[in-house]
């Protein structure tokens, strides 16, 4: 049972460090605007998250629903000091991705938020200043407040 434990977590320590590695480089995907290659890692990203989910859930069953620490106390002490290092392994790289995962949602946001703020820009600027500028027969229309044969300064 200690190594399927062990190697379950050493899969999942390495996970962690793969996840990391790509949200790394979607980040830097972010950064260069490249939005057909963020959705195709995304895609990767969330695959990874699949099966690292499936595999905790695995060790979870093998310890009947106990812990990694308690069940590594029970071990010898080699064995138990290995899947300690391995559990700090995985808690760090949970750690840095989740710091990464949070500045690729800023950073996304901000992004969106500025696109959005582009196209309300343009399209005021599209927008006729008023509503009744257009006519019934398509035509501009020309308000004017009197009747005006002449008109000028004095």
């Amino acid at each position: 049972m200690y190594s399927l434990i062990y190697g379950n977590l050493d899969r999942q320590a390495k996970a962690l460090t793969l996840l990391g590695e790509l949200l790394d480089e979607e980040f830097s995907l972010l950064v260069k605007h490249d939005t057909e290659a963020v959705m195709g890692l995304e895609f990767s990203i969330h695959e990874l998250l699949r099966q690292l989910s499936v595999e905790k859930e695995s060790v979870i069953r093998r310890l009947g629903g106990g812990k990694v620490l308690d069940y590594a106390q029970m071990l010898p002490p080699e064995q138990g000091e290995a899947l300690n290092e391995l559990w700090n392994a995985i808690d760090e790289g949970e750690q840095n991705c989740a710091r990464q995962a949070s500045r690729n949602t800023e950073l996304s946001l901000g992004l969106m938020d500025q696109s959005k703020h582009m196209l309300d820009y343009l399209h005021a600027r599209l927008l006729p200043p008023q509503q009744d500028t257009y006519g019934r027969q398509g035509r501009y229309t020309q308000s004017r407040p009197a009747a005006a044969l002449l008109s000028g300064r004095l």
